[in-house]
């Protein structure tokens, strides 16, 4: 096979590698950039009202899920997996569909960063309050 085909596949794995790399090391000053791993920067309760107002629409009551958006509260979503900074950057940028059939989640302008501070803070008490993710 001749190389002109393999860029068309290794390109955007590349671009993202350097996009989470960029985003870490953009995030990694905790809490005050939205870098945080432990939710814990946010108001719980502000975050409840929130992603009840701007979240559960696509992704359900508590982070359950819709028939349009996946639910939150699953093990995909947990810090290991999508770090806090994974988070602003889909409420910033949008995110392409990449775990689920849902489609891609367009951008959602309006909120700060401490409001998604909030909001994530209230998706990792969620998130701990369920065993099935561990």
């Amino acid at each position: 096979m001749n190389g002109a085909g393999r860029g068309r596949y290794i390109r955007p794995y590349w671009a993202l590698a350097v996009l989470a790399l960029v985003l870490a090391v953009a995030c990694s000053g905790g809490a005050e950039t939205g870098g945080s791993q432990s939710g814990q920067a946010g108001d719980f309760q502000e975050g409840e009202r929130l992603f009840d107002n701007n979240c559960a629409v696509c992704h359900g009551d508590a982070g359950a899920g819709t028939q349009v958006g996946p639910p939150l509260v699953h093990p995909i979503y947990k810090p290991d997996h999508h770090p806090d900074f994974s988070f602003h950057n889909a409420v910033r940028a949008g995110v392409k569909q990449h775990h689920w059939a849902f489609g891609d989640m367009p951008p959602r302008p309006g909120l700060s960063e401490d409001d998604v501070d909030n909001i994530i803070s209230y998706i990792r008490q969620l998130q701990a309050g369920l065993s099935r993710l561990d």
